[in-house]
Parts: structure tokens; C-alpha cells; sequence
């Protein structure tokens, strides 16, 4: 958290806020969140003076397009910006690690209560060559992100199908929220080795994976714990969640009760008689 519907939203908002601005100053509390270069010097250096061409989104990384660097951003658990129009609406608190200023007096705060966010800057272009960006897999709400795609991203695994889709390499964006709420839609047991998978079911699985991102991103994306947008704002699709977070709970489907389980350390909610575990043939 935050996952792709969550990011998307962001990324609209932050467009809507500084795009177009130019950065006077960067001041940083929390070194440590600097990836790229690791001198934290030297990162806000090669900002000071650029302006913010386009924001982009790769995954759960915001790109930032300046006239000469791609900033990187991936807000983890917990991060998030807030935008300041005026240095007298400016509060700092224990939890703001970077400052930007902008030319006009405005400001950009990120904030990160865990402080696990990363931050890189590329010369534009090297982006997508280097770590972490190089390694991520297909957009899930593209074109290009088929049944087919999605099998040949597969073929190298026989793990869990819940845990497949939550790797990055395989398909971004993808969280816990809208694995377990992708796999209720496609009827698929979260434990199903991904070579159990039938091709029908891959057939189902995809269109789920794009239509729960689609209509969450329409609703502002889930809060469920701490996200809000660059405007404060909450997200509202956790209101259509039919499994996620709903363990004890009738399925909205059959009314049996979602089940809720240990898959890689990550809590996984799914209905037992929805989604039932198929036996290998012999």
C-alpha cells in the first residue's frame, strides 16, 4: 500500500498541483530515503532549477520528467505528498523528510510516517536501464497485458498464484488488495500453483486484473489505513472490496464466510466456496 490505482491517483493530483513549476530549493531531513545519487548533496543539486515537464507512473513509481533528470519516487508503505500553495499554509511535522520549493512560493512535502519511500534521480532516458525500474514487468491496464502475456510471464514459476501476481517482475502494480479482490472476480483459489492455472482461467483472471484496477483508479483508489492523495483526499473504492479486509464476512456472492490466511507472510482473503481449490488430475 499504496498500489497502482492509489499511485495513478496520485500522480493525477501531483499533475494537477506542481506540473509546470520550477524547483528553487530541496531541503532534506531523512538522507536515507536517497537511492540515486547517494549523496543527498548532490541530489538536491541536480534539482535545484529544473522544471516539472510531465509526471508519470511505472509500476508503483511516480516519475517526475524535469528538463534535464527523471526523479523516482516510490512511496512504500506509508509515504505520501502534500502540497503547500503558500509558505503561510507550510506545516512541517516530525514526519515531513523532504521539502521542495518552488519558484512561485509553493511547496511540495514528502512525508513518511515509516519512512521506507525511495527516491532516485536519472539523467533522462536512463531511467528505465537502472535499477529499480530496469527489473519490473508489463502494465496490467495496457493493451499489451493479455492472457498470453500473462503465461509467458508465468512459465518460470510454480508458485502460488496469489504470490506470482504480487511480484513486480511478473506484473506491476499489483498489492494485496487487488490480488485478493482480482482472484475473487476470476473464481481462483489464492494457493493455486501457477502451473494449476488452466488457460481458461488465465483467460478470466486477466480481464478481473483489469477491471478491478480500472474501477478503483475511477474511485480515487482504497483507503483502508493511511492513504490520501496530494489534496488530503480519500480513496472510496473499499466500499466495493468484496473480500479484502472482510474475513467473518458474507460473500457477497453465495454468503459463505471470507476466509482469511497466512500466503507469504501477507494476509489472504478469499470466499472457500467461490473460489474453491481444484485438484491436480491424475
Amino acid at each position: 500500500m499504496p498500489e497502482l490505482p492509489e499511485v495513478e491517483t496520485v500522480k493525477e493530483t501531483l499533475k494537477q498541483l506542481v506540473l509546470g513549476k520550477t524547483i528553487r530549493d530541496v531541503v532534506i531531513f531523512w538522507p536515507k530515503l536517497i537511492k540515486e545519487p547517494p549523496d543527498s548533496h548532490e541530489f538536491a543539486e541536480r534539482l535545484k532549477g529544473q522544471t516539472i515537464h510531465n509526471i508519470r507512473r511505472r509500476g508503483k513509481f511516480l516519475c517526475l520528467d524535469l528538463d534535464e533528470e527523471v526523479l523516482v519516487s516510490h512511496l512504500r508503505m506509508e509515504g505520501k505528498y502534500v502540497y503547500f500553495n503558500h509558505r503561510a499554509d507550510v506545516t512541517k511535522d516530525a514526519h515531513t523528510h523532504v521539502i521542495f520549493t518552488f519558484t512561485d512560493g509553493s511547496e511540495l512535502h514528502y512525508k513518511d510516517v515509516r519512512k521506507f519511500g525511495t527516491m532516485h534521480v536519472f539523467p533522462k532516458g536512463e531511467e528505465e536501464r537502472r535499477l529499480p525500474l530496469v527489473q519490473l514487468g508489463p502494465e496490467p491496464l495496457e493493451e499489451r497485458f493479455t492472457a498470453a502475456l500473462l503465461k509467458q510471464r508465468l512459465k518460470n514459476t510454480t508458485r502460488a498464484i496469489k504470490l506470482a501476481l504480487l511480484d513486480q517482475t511478473v506484473v506491476v502494480g499489483l498489492g494485496n488488495i487487488y490480488v485478493d479482490e482480482a482472484l475473487f472476480r476470476a473464481r481462483i483459489h489464492p494457493e493455486t500453483p501457477t502451473d494449476q492455472v488452466s488457460q481458461a482461467k488465465l483467460n478470466q483472471l486477466v480481464p478481473a486484473i483489469k477491471e478491478t484496477l480500472g474501477e478503483a483508479v475511477e474511485m480515487g483508489g482504497s483507503t483502508v489505513r493511511t492513504y490520501r492523495n496530494g489534496q488530503g483526499r480519500m480513496g472510496m473504492f473499499q466500499q466495493k472490496l468484496a473480500v479484502y479486509g472482510r474475513e467473518g464476512e458474507p460473500c457477497v456472492e453465495c454468503g459463505t464466510p471470507i476466509k482469511k490466511i497466512k500466503l507469504g507472510g501477507r494476509g489472504t482473503h478469499f470466499c472457500p466456496n467461490c473460489q474453491k481449490r481444484r485438484k491436480r488430475r491424475a
